[in-house]
C-alpha cells in the first residue's frame, strides 16, 4: 500500500514539473538565462576560458617572453575587475634534470609570474605562489613537444 502511494506522489510531482512554466530560468537582465551566459563572472572557469591561465618558458629558463607578458597583462586586467578573487601561481619543470633543480627552477618561474602581475598593480597579498618542479606534467611524453608543454606557470582561483 505504502509503495501506490509514493508512485502516486511521485507521478504528481513529475507531472506538477512538466506542467509549470518553462521560462523559470535566472535572468542575466539581458533576456538570457543563466546556463547561457558561461562561466561565472570571476570563477577558474572564466579566468580559463576569457584570459588565459598558464604561460610557457624556454629550458632551464624562469625570464618571461613577450607572450607570457601577454597573458599576465590579460591576468592583471582580469584581476583588477575581480578584487576579490585570490590566485595560486604554480610553477612546473619538464621532467629533465634533478628534483632540487627543478624545485628550485619552478619557484623561480611562478615568482616571474607573480612578481610581474605585482608590478601590474594586482596586490600581492592576493596572489600566492608553489613549484611542483616535475611533478606535475599536463602533457605525457619524452620529447620535446611535450617537455614545452611542462615548462610553464599555472594561475588557478584560490
Amino acid at each position: 500500500m505504502k509503495f501506490k502511494l509514493f508512485a502516486a506522489l511521485g507521478l504528481a510531482v513529475a507531472l506538477a514539473a512538466c506542467s509549470s512554466d518553462k521560462n523559470t530560468g535566472a535572468s542575466t537582465g539581458a533576456g538570457a538565462t543563466a546556463q547561457e551566459t558561461g562561466p561565472a563572472p570571476g570563477s577558474e572557469a572564466d579566468l580559463v576560458a576569457n584570459v588565459g591561465d598558464r604561460i610557457f618558458y624556454a629550458l632551464n629558463e624562469s625570464g618571461l617572453a613577450d607572450d607570457a607578458k601577454a597573458t599576465l597583462d590579460k591576468q592583471a586586467a582580469w584581476l583588477a575587475r575581480y578584487p576579490q578573487v585570490s590566485v595560486l601561481i604554480a610553477g612546473n619543470c619538464d621532467d629533465r634534470g634533478t628534483e632540487e633543480y627543478n624545485i628550485a627552477l619552478g619557484q623561480r618561474r611562478a615568482n616571474a609570474a607573480r612578481d610581474y602581475l605585482v608590478a601590474k598593480g594586482v596586490a600581492a597579498s592576493r596572489i600566492s605562489t608553489i613549484s611542483y618542479g616535475k611533478d606535475r606534467p599536463t602533457a605525457d611524453g619524452d620529447n620535446e613537444e611535450a617537455w614545452s608543454q611542462n615548462r610553464n606557470a599555472i594561475t588557478s582561483v584560490k
